[in-house]
Parts: structure tokens; sequence; C-alpha cells
């Protein structure tokens, strides 16, 4: 029986992958990988090793969660070291916890490699400190996807104003419900808005708003999936602190770290 290891790949940036998480993409023998992981990583890997995809689109799953967790268990009886690459941070909105229990329960070895999220990463790389002294001493990470059948599963009553930032993962399509229910339950109209699509790679594009302006912005300039989106008052120090923007393409050094 091999081992099983859930490594984050970070946002997309593919220099912001951990020093582990590198070291087991070069040194496995089969990667099962999803849609948001970069390309970049997957040519680290040995010629020799297997590749796996078991990315999801918007209402198009090719491998549903189940098969997905059966197919860790056959690859583990096949191959020493099995390496599920998932983009971000394996424990955020990742499904790792998932297929971390159904492993543990079939006896499957498994590590976990935390990865770099998104809801840090893609505001940084917009100039947005997630935390500030002045603005915000809390975050919450919140998914802005309904749970299949779509009932609620979120508490914007308390998130509202509970938390000083919000960073929403896959808000796009629910924004004009998370809109509604921010604004319904205190959180003022004017609060600033940030959408960050396709935050740490090359195609990042950075959308800002006042909170009751959101939906018609994200309208208007066309956002869409895979986009952050960041409430809070930190979004104000977007203009000051901005810095992607002035340097292009970030350098990929991965290649050349070990």
């Amino acid at each position: 029986m091999g081992k099983v290891y859930l490594v984050g790949a970070g946002p997309g940036d593919p220099d912001l992958i951990t020093v582990k998480g590198l070291r087991l993409i070069r040194s496995a023998d089969v990667i099962l990988y999803d849609r948001l992981v970069n390309d970049e990583l997957l040519s680290e890997a040995k010629p020799s090793s297997e590749r796996i995809y078991c990315g999801k689109l918007p209402h198009s799953h090719p491998l549903k969660q189940e098969a997905i967790n059966h197919l860790l268990v056959t690859c583990a009886r096949q191959y020493p070291i099995v390496v599920r690459l998932k983009g971000g941070d394996p424990f955020i909105f990742g499904r790792g916890g998932e297929e971390a229990a159904f492993l543990a329960e079939k006896g499957v070895s498994f590590e976990i490699v935390p990865g770099i999220t998104a809801g840090i990463a893609a505001p940084a790389y917009a100039g947005i400190p997630a935390t500030h002294r002045l603005y915000a001493s809390s975050i919450a990470f919140v998914t802005g996807h309904p749970k299949s059948g779509g009932r609620e599963n979120v508490d914007w009553a308390k998130l509202a104003t509970g938390v000083d930032t919000l960073a929403i993962y896959m808000g796009v399509a629910s924004l004009p419900h998370i809109v509604s229910q921010l604004i319904a339950h205190g959180r003022h109209p004017s609060t600033p808005v940030a959408m960050i699509e396709w935050g740490t790679t090359v195609n990042q594009r950075t959308i800002t708003a006042v909170l009751s302006d959101a939906v018609e912005q994200a309208e208007k300039h066309q956002i869409q999936n895979p986009t952050m989106i960041v409430v809070g008052e930190v979004v104000r120090l977007r203009q000051q602190l901005k810095w992607f923007e002035d340097i292009g393409k970030p350098l990929n050094t991965a290649k050349e770290a070990f």
C-alpha cells in the first residue's frame, strides 16, 4: 500500500507552491490534479509519473467526489507515492477533509501538505491586506456557493457585521443574493468590495465597487469564475498598495528552486 499526499498547489502563480509540495510533485508516481492547478507545476513531475485529471467545472463534474475518493485508494494500491494536487489549500473549500476521512476509513496512509489559499493570496496580489491594525482585526473565509439543492449554508446574519473582512470563494453566480443578505443584516451599502478574477496569475483582473453597486459592476465588467470577492474596509488600501499591475508577469523561479 502506497501513501497519499494531499498537496495544496496554491492559488495560481506556480511560484507560490511550498517547498514540500514541489518536492512531492517531482517524486510522485501518480498525480491526481484539479482544474485550477497551474500546468507549470505538472511539468515538474518526472516523465514516468501518471497524471489523472480530476477537475470540476460549475455544473460539470467529469469525476464525482465519490469516484475521486475511490480512485485515491486504487492508486495507493498501485503506486508508492500518490499526490492529490489541489488548488489553494486542501482543507479550505477543497474537499480535502472528505478525501482524508475516506482514506483513513480505508486504512490508507496519508499526509496533508498545506497550500496558500486564494482568500489570502488574491487580495495580497491586488494590494489588499486581509487584516490591518486600522481597518480589520478579523477575517472569515466564506463559501459563496450553496449546498446541493440550493440550501443556504451560510449564516449571513452573523457574518454581516461580526467580521471585518469577508473573503468569499465561488460567489460570482450568487453575488446578488450575497449582497442583499449582507445589506439586510446590517453591512453598510457603502462598504468597499473587490472582485479579483484569476488572482495571482498573469490574467488577474481586479474590479472595485461599493457593496450596493457590486452586482452592477460585476455584470458591467463580465466578471467570471474563478473570482475572489473581498468585502471590507481593507479594500480602500488597494489604491495605495497595488503592486502586481506594475511588475507584469511574475518570474517563475520554481524550476530553479531546487
